[in-house]
């Protein structure tokens, strides 16, 4: 089927014009009455985030052994991340700084 582009269009808006103010009044009221009211504090309570610590809820410990740093890594400058020394972009001032940050 060939569409006038040239024909002037009757859309939503000049619908919405031609409405009196009571239909308007009642199809917000109709479009408002569907909302559900819902506290936000029992919402935020009942989700349960990914890689959330749960280690006070179930009373289990983690211990991780913590190494210095090695002689080819180096603390970046600007996010003071440790690195490997190939992840190295250059140094600002003395200061090391690695390919992320560069």
């Amino acid at each position: 089927m060939a569409t006038d582009y040239d024909a002037p269009r009757r859309g939503d808006v000049d619908e919405l014009n031609e409405d009196s103010l009571e239909e308007l009044k009642a199809r917000r009221a109709e479009a408002q009455s569907g909302s559900i009211d819902v506290d936000e504090t029992e919402l935020a309570e009942s989700l349960e985030l990914p890689g959330a610590d749960l280690s006070s809820v179930s009373g289990e410990e983690l211990t991780v052994r913590v190494l210095p740093k090695q002689d080819d890594e180096f603390t970046c400058s600007s996010c003071f991340l440790v690195h490997h020394r190939s992840r190295l972009a250059r140094e600002k001032n003395g200061q090391p700084i690695c390919r992320d940050c560069a």
